[in-house]
């Protein structure tokens, strides 16, 4: 019997618009949505880090639709460091209203007040203190499992992670106790204080995010797009002129068009000069680059080659 299916009735099973091509972009979905299923179907109390960042609202969207017309079985969390762009924090508020989604907010600001964080400086970067607040919020929340939108491509450390990343009852993440993932088969069990952290677009790059993102029409936060910002130069990047960045003493302030390619705490998070304000621009430019956008936004993660893998033992993302 010839089990070859028409062209309409393989774009039904597949999913897909009749007369449409299955791309790239459509592997990738079916695989993110796959493991956004299984996440659900193996965890019973499930997180989705939710920054308002562009990855994460990626993810957001594929959840949506594999649960579609479900309500969203998972909590969206943010771990706030108190020094987001505000651009982003209203984009997080209104996606998740729009949604109705239950949006969790756990503020690193809070750990400094507790004593459970504590600085050597005021104005040092937060980003890497967010473990802390994490961990508490896993503890206090009882989440076993945590979806979040890192991607191998973005850093040496997250290329070694699994698509289910194992974390002890200490929140630390060990690279050689990992479990296998043969034929896209995943472990979520876990014992009591152990999670997991769970990465469904492990496999995608930054410009398939970028495709992803037009294909859906995305919404994302507007310092995404080229726009004009005052920055100084400094150690080989560009950074923004704020109340927490200052310019230092003797630093010329220029104003110029620049973008961000990722979003975080404003201290460490550098925007790029650009012109590309729409997202057809963005494509292109991000087609020419040779760079990561963590490799060349993230004033953090280049302390040293090492920074994102002990920060992630330490419990981080």
């Amino acid at each position: 019997m010839d089990m070859t299916l028409s062209a309409p009735l393989r774009a039904v099973v597949d999913g897909q618009p009749a007369g449409r091509p299955f791309t790239h972009l459509d592997a990738l979905e079916a695989e993110a949505i796959h493991i956004l299923r299984e996440v659900a179907s193996e965890c019973s109390n499930v997180a989705l880090l939710f920054s308002g960042g562009k990855d994460s609202a990626v993810v957001l969207k594929l959840a949506l639709k594999a649960f579609f017309p479900q309500r969203l079985p998972f909590t969206l969390l943010h771990v706030d460091t108190e020094h987001n762009y505000p651009e982003v924090i209203a984009f997080r508020d209104r996606v998740a209203q729009r949604h109705g989604l239950n949006l969790v907010v756990r503020s690193v600001g809070d750990s400094i007040r507790a004593g459970r964080v504590r600085l050597r400086r005021d104005d040092e970067p937060r980003n890497p203190h967010q473990s802390v607040t994490l961990l508490d919020a896993i503890a206090e929340l009882k989440f076993d499992a945590c979806i979040g939108g890192a991607r191998r491509d973005e850093e040496k450390a997250r290329a070694k992670e699994r698509v289910f990343s194992f974390r002890d009852e200490f929140g630390q993440w060990d690279p050689k106790n990992q479990r296998p993932e043969l034929w896209s088969l995943y472990n979520g069990r876990v014992n009591r204080g152990e999670n997991i952290r769970v990465f469904p677009i492990s496999n995608w790059t930054e410009l398939d995010v970028w495709q992803y993102i037009r294909r859906e029409a995305i919404e994302l936060p507007e310092i995404y797009f080229a726009h004009r910002r005052e920055i100084v130069r400094r150690d080989g990047a560009l950074v923004p002129v704020t109340a927490l960045t200052p310019a230092r003493a003797g630093e010329p302030v220029e104003t110029l068009s620049v973008r961000f390619r990722t979003v975080g705490d404003i201290t460490c998070t550098a925007p790029v000069a650009s012109d590309a304000a729409t997202i057809d621009e963005i494509i292109a430019e991000t087609e020419a680059t040779r760079v990561s956008e963590r490799g060349a936004t993230r004033l953090d993660d280049q302390a040293n080659e090492a920074a994102m893998e002990l920060r992630k033992r330490e419990g981080y993302f």
